[in-house]
C-alpha cells in the first residue's frame, strides 16, 4: 500500500463488542434455534457461511466486489462469488450427480478464471450472483433428495466421497473464503468482520 493511498476507518454497529459488525442478538445469522443430528448440523454451518457471504458482499457497488485486495493477488468479493458458484457446480453437479457440466467460467485448465474474469461490471455481478444461486438452489435440491448422508459421489478417486465429506468440504470452502471476505470487506470501506 502507498502512503497516498486512502484506508478507511474500520465501522461497526457493535455496542456489545466494538470488534463486530453487529451485536450478536442483532445478527440475522443467529435464529436462537440449536441444530440437532448431523444433517441439520451441517446444513446449519453451511447456511450461515453462505449467509455471511452475502452479508460481506451487501451494499457494494460492481466496482466495490471487483476490487482487487492487494497485488499480486486477483482476489476479489465478486471473483469469491464466483469461486464458490463454481465449488457447488462441481461437487454437486460432477462429483455427487455424475453430470459433465463445463465450468461457469473460463475452461477446466483455467484455475484462476473465476477471479481474473471478476470486473466491475454490473451485467458481471448480476451473472455471478444469478449463477452462484442457482448452484446452491441445485446442492439444496440434491441434499434433500438424498436420505443417507453415507450415500457416495458418482465420482472421486480413489473412492468417491460420501455425501457428509462433500458438505463438509463445502463448509470448509466457504469458512475459508469468509475470512478473505472479512478483510476484503474491511479494506473496502472499514467493515469488520463477524
Amino acid at each position: 500500500m502507498s502512503s497516498t493511498e486512502e484506508v478507511p476507518e474500520r465501522w461497526h454497529r457493535g455496542t456489545v463488542h466494538d470488534d463486530m459488525w453487529v451485536d450478536p442478538d442483532e445478527d440475522p445469522r443467529e435464529t436462537g434455534q440449536v441444530p440437532e443430528g448431523e444433517r441439520e448440523v451441517l446444513l446449519s454451518y453451511l447456511d450461515a457461511y453462505r449467509h455471511t457471504l452475502r452479508m460481506k458482499c451487501a451494499g457494494l457497488d460492481a466496482e466495490q466486489l471487483a476490487r482487487r485486495s492487494v497485488p499480486p493477488s486477483t482476489m476479489s468479493l465478486l471473483g469469491l462469488v464466483r469461486h464458490l458458484a463454481e465449488v457447488e457446480r462441481s461437487w454437486t453437479r460432477r462429483y455427487v450427480l455424475g453430470q459433465d457440466v463445463p465450468p461457469l467460467h473460463g475452461t477446466p485448465e483455467d484455475r484462476d478464471a473465476d477471479f481474473d474474469g471478476a470486473v466491475g461490471d454490473p451485467e458481471v455481478v448480476g451473472r455471478a450472483f444469478a449463477d452462484w444461486e442457482a448452484e446452491m438452489a441445485v446442492t439444496d435440491t440434491m441434499i434433500a433428495s438424498t436420505a443417507d448422508l453415507g450415500t457416495r459421489a458418482v465420482r472421486g478417486q480413489p473412492v468417491p466421497p460420501e455425501l457428509r465429506d462433500i458438505l463438509v468440504h463445502l463448509i470448509e470452502e466457504y469458512a475459508r473464503h469468509c475470512g478473505h471476505a472479512d478483510l476484503l470487506r474491511e479494506r473496502i470501506d472499514g467493515r469488520v468482520g463477524q
